[in-house]
């Protein structure tokens, strides 16, 4: 009796496990497709190609004109930006939570290291517009008139305002760190405590353990933090839209980074609100959330792949 009830037990959270699975699926496309509902009727009036590689985003002009380069540039900007500095300090920090820190001390800091992800964006946009921005102004400024180098790199550094691409970069940056932190620390944990004992009676020492045993056995869940905390970056909204200036202008190759720019999710939470319905401009901005989704969808596959890949890799070695 205590044997069935046990194997239909098991069925039910089987089957609910699967029905979860089927409904996130279900939840993704339909997402997708309500975008598109209010996507597609602006190509009835716009060309996709010309909006999709256009460099000016003049929504009232007449005719209208939707190019959403500067806006896909800008949010790349935005996100590189703040994966080159929160992917490095946030490997490095799991490293020191999960394999250097105390268990007094990690009992300390992960619980404050996690309560960092619940900070409301808008506290960081504060903090940014009030702090972060003025002093990488300041410090851009004094650095161009002291360096000997190039035209070019000085004219970058003599920023016109600390709100720019690389004062959200920053911000978003820290806002990262979180995840990438506490998810990177599990996957480290939970590699086997015999592979460290090996190594160590191999005549490793602490730190070649963790970069060529702890690091690598790791790998794919590192990575699988690595990809979310950009999912997290690249969808942010409400820092964007405070600190990164909001220039509709095309940012140039190098300079862009210290100029204005403007993220797409920026420009949907900042125009939506004064749009009338049903028009081109309402429909296009529907259709750049629909490539913000497109790109965020291709950022996942990516990590999927990579996920997969280092697991194989594992397997087989």
């Amino acid at each position: 009796m205590r044997q069935q009830i046990s194997k239909r037990l098991e069925g039910l959270i089987e089957a609910t496990i699967k029905l979860s699975g089927y409904a996130a699926i279900l939840i993704v496309a339909l997402i997708f497709g309500f975008l598109l509902r209010y996507a597609l009727p602006v190509l009835e009036h716009q060309n996709f190609w010309a909006m999709l590689t256009g460099k000016d985003w003049l929504p009232i002009s007449e005719p209208p004109v939707f190019g959403m380069l500067p806006l896909i540039v800008g949010s790349l900007y935005v996100t590189l930006g703040a994966a080159v500095l929160a992917l490095p300090i946030g490997l490095g920090a799991a490293i020191y939570l999960s394999e250097v820190a105390s268990p007094r001390l990690r009992e300390l800091l992960k619980p404050v290291i996690e309560l960092l992800a619940a900070v409301p964006s808008v506290v960081f946009g504060f903090i940014a517009l009030m702090v972060i921005a003025p002093l990488l102004k300041t410090w851009a400024t004094n650095l161009s008139e002291s360096i000997a180098g190039p035209a070019f790199l000085k004219s970058a550094l003599a920023m016109p305002t600390g709100m720019s691409a690389s004062a959200a970069s920053v911000v978003l940056a820290f806002m990262a760190l979180p995840i990438i932190i506490s998810i990177s620390d599990d996957a480290m944990q939970a590699v086997p405590r015999n592979y460290r004992d090996g190594s160590m009676a191999l005549g490793a020492t602490r730190w070649q353990t963790i970069r060529t045993v702890i690091v690598p056995s790791a790998r794919s869940g590192i990575v699988a933090a690595m990809m979310l905390g950009i999912g997290r970056v690249i969808g942010e909204t409400m820092t964007v839209l405070m600190v990164a200036g909001n220039s509709r202008g095309m940012p140039e190759f190098f300079t862009g980074f210290f100029r204005p720019v403007r993220t797409m999710t920026a420009t949907i939470a900042g125009e939506m609100g004064e749009t009338a319905q049903f028009t081109d401009h309402f429909y296009t901005l529907f259709m750049v959330g629909a490539v913000l989704l497109t790109i965020t969808f291709f950022i996942n596959l990516v990590a999927d792949w990579i996920i997969n890949k280092t697991k194989l890799e594992e397997h087989t070695s």
